[in-house]
């Protein structure tokens, strides 16, 4: 199994930046994919970015070009780097990892982000 805990949410300010990011532990061995979905109050969990264990991404229309999405393997993180930040997107953000074999989806706890001035 795989454990996931985010950090680095916080408030800032619109067009600010912001990093977060998402330390895993257990089964790292098994971690293919990870990747960040947010989901804002009353709205479903939506996938921000992904990234693969090659480091291949895939981001969301709605944050192209504001988001970066990296992975250091050797730490067993993943991080979201958060640029020019608007008022939408505050959510929490939730940090994922798909293992090899049965594809098995482990979930962090989440990190709130509020983009406010």
């Amino acid at each position: 199994q795989v454990q996931l805990v985010e950090s680095g949410g916080g408030l800032v300010q619109p067009g600010g930046s912001l990093r977060l990011s998402c330390a895993a532990s257990g089964s790292i061995f098994s971690i293919s994919n990870m990747g960040w979905y947010r989901q804002a109050p009353g709205k479903q969990r939506e996938l921000v970015a992904s990234i693969t264990s090659g480091g291949l991404t895939n981001y969301a229309d709605s944050v192209q070009g504001r988001v970066t999405i990296s992975r250091d393997n050797a730490k067993n993180t993943v991080y979201l780097q958060l640029n020019a930040v608007k008022p939408e997107d505050t959510a929490v953000y939730y940090c994922n990892a798909i293992e090899y074999g049965r594809g098995r989806v482990s979930w962090g706890q989440g990190t709130q982000v509020t983009v406010s001035s």
